[in-house]
């Protein structure tokens, strides 16, 4: 993932840290951050953050969209979410059970 600043707290995000996405005001998944490099220097310095090709999907968790570094604290961090056996929720399906307030 490219972006323009390094991030203050790099140290902490490699220490377990994830980058959680943002979707439609609902976050839905993770990957955990395996690097963070600064390349270049002075207006061309750019910051390449490496991830883990894995996404893990997290219980729905509402918050706005933003722009930059938000560092949670773990109590604020929404839980992974297992695969049933039986596969999958359609997304439709999980959508408007939160909107419902059900899950």
């Amino acid at each position: 993932m490219h972006t323009r600043q390094t991030p203050k707290r790099a140290a902490e995000l490699l220490d377990g840290g994830s980058l959680y996405r943002v979707f439609r005001g609902v976050i839905l998944c993770r990957q955990e951050i395996l690097g963070v490099e600064t390349l270049g220097q002075g207006s061309a310095a750019r910051c390449e953050v490496t991830l883990n090709p894995d996404i893990v999907r997290v219980a729905p968790t509402p918050r706005r969209a933003f722009q930059g570094w938000r560092y949670l604290a773990e109590a604020d961090a929404p839980t992974d979410m297992f695969n049933s056996i039986d596969g999958e929720m359609p997304p439709d399906l999980a959508r408007k059970l939160r909107e419902a307030g059900a899950w």
